[in-house]
């Protein structure tokens, strides 16, 4: 319960302290509630939940924290492979649907969960293969909740607006949990559509730059913020345009800010500090950064030499669940973890990321998807020889999906339509191009830096 101050009966209550589009509960309310669910889940290794914007999610997430039962989100769109291999692989023995009806799982009774269980499992695409958990501790989400309280001004005093996925550390940690932490309230849309967003008459907004790239493309409804206290933009980079449409047309700068499903937040812009297009701010309290090149020396922070950036602190995760060798191969040798994002700091310790080091890493409208991943369920179709992701800069998205395949007898449509049923929705190509062959070298690797020219 310490991990969630709102609901431990501190603060004065309040009959809209949780709206999730047009219902709406106090603390004491979702207390009940979840507590209910936690004497049903309580022993389970893991609890899979149907995480749709709702607020039976809302219940089911908190019932997991107050059970001690680790919570494995599950995008509401997830196709059945992308569904079975979470809950396979997190072992959860139950899976709560909308209706908040426990499903057994095949999975057998329930046990005390061992010291060290994490708070949250949250599936994250890497560049190849399937998704995988990463465990959060409730300290780590403490500290980073506590760290961005700080850098925002964040007090009970604000209403958050957002409409992101309650499955991602966005929409669920910081969105979701750094509300009861913090013990302000939340309104969460729905649907982040831009004219919900002005009717919530927030003081603290959190969006992804397809979000605000949409706000800012409703005039009305972006002038409608200008009475908020600070808009927050995360999970890929702002595009400058966007950045100074905002400030236009809200008479504010928004704040950007730096982080991953494996570190939560990291790196942020600061209420009170400079707030500059294309640059994610200084660490937070209890985080260190740095920046290595590929000789592995440490690169200047002058601004513009870039190099790896790297991050330890008190908000990382504990690890990839049933995979050491991947969580390993995380951090370096005096364990620092390599984040896989190449970046510029200035003198004064602004950060600015560059790009990712790696091309299989797509960041789509605030989504981060694995190349890999969308071309193994490609080849899973049985017209299907051959298979390549790339991302594609896209005014909107930030990037876009597109696919490259060998197939036979199967129409570019249908592909995206099987990807679509198979993963989630977000997931799928956005263009298929049937092609011959693939570019290759004389490994038999895949050239994509040339599959544009195909």
């Amino acid at each position: 319960m310490l991990l969630l101050p709102a609901l431990s009966g501190a603060l004065p209550d309040r009959p809209d302290a949780v709206r999730v589009d047009d219902r709406q509960m106090s603390w004491e309310q979702l207390t009940v509630a979840a507590t209910e669910v936690a004497g049903r889940v309580a022993g389970a290794p893991a609890v899979a939940v149907h995480a749709a914007p709702t607020l039976e999610t809302v219940m089911a997430i908190v019932g997991c924290l107050l059970a001690g039962v680790p919570a494995v989100p599950v995008p509401p769109d997830s196709g059945p492979a992308e569904r079975d291999h979470i809950v396979a692989d997190s072992g959860a023995a139950l899976l709560l649907d909308g209706d908040l009806h426990p499903r057994p799982t095949g999975r057998g009774g329930f046990t005390d969960p061992p010291p060290g269980e994490p708070a949250l499992i949250l599936y994250t695409s890497g560049t190849t293969g399937a998704p995988k958990g990463v465990m959060l501790s409730r300290d780590a989400i403490a500290a980073d909740l506590d760290a961005l309280a700080t850098a925002w001004a964040w007090t009970p005093d604000d209403l958050l607006v957002h409409g992101l996925p309650l499955y991602h550390v966005h929409g669920l940690v910081l969105g979701l949990l750094g509300a009861l932490r913090v013990g302000s309230r939340l309104a969460h849309t729905g649907k982040p559509r831009p004219d919900r967003y002005a009717a919530a008459g927030g003081s603290l907004y959190f969006g992804v730059p397809t979000v605000w790239s949409r706000v800012c493309a409703e005039p009305e409804s972006a002038r409608a913020l200008s009475g908020a206290r600070l808009l927050v933009s995360g999970s890929a980079p702002l595009p400058v345009p966007v950045f100074d449409s905002l400030r236009a047309l809200t008479g504010q700068r928004p704040v950007e800010r730096y982080g991953m499903t494996e570190t939560l937040i990291t790196v942020s812009a600061r209420v009170a500090g400079e707030r500059r297009p294309g640059h994610v701010g200084l660490p937070l309290d209890g985080v260190a950064t740095r920046l290595v090149g590929e000789d592995g020396q440490p690169v200047a922070r002058d601004g513009s030499a870039i190099g790896e950036l790297q991050v330890r602190g008190a908000t990382l995760f504990s690890g990839y669940l049933n995979r050491p060798d991947a969580t390993a191969e995380a951090y370096t040798a005096d364990g620092w973890f390599r984040t896989g994002d190449i970046a510029a700091i200035d003198v004064d310790g602004d950060h600015r990321i560059v790009g990712r080091a790696s091309t299989d890493l797509i960041k789509t409208g605030g989504y981060r998807v694995g190349a890999g991943e969308v071309e193994n369920h490609l080849l899973s179709h049985p017209g299907v020889r051959e298979a390549a992701v790339i991302g594609v800069a896209h005014a909107d998205l930030g990037q876009e999906i597109v696919a490259y395949v060998v197939a036979d007898g199967v129409a570019a449509d249908a592909l995206v339509e099987f990807v679509a049923a198979g993963l989630s929705r977000h997931k799928r190509p956005r263009r298929v191009h049937l092609v011959d062959a693939l570019p290759r070298n004389a490994m038999g690797k895949v050239q994509k830096g040339l599959l544009s020219e195909t």
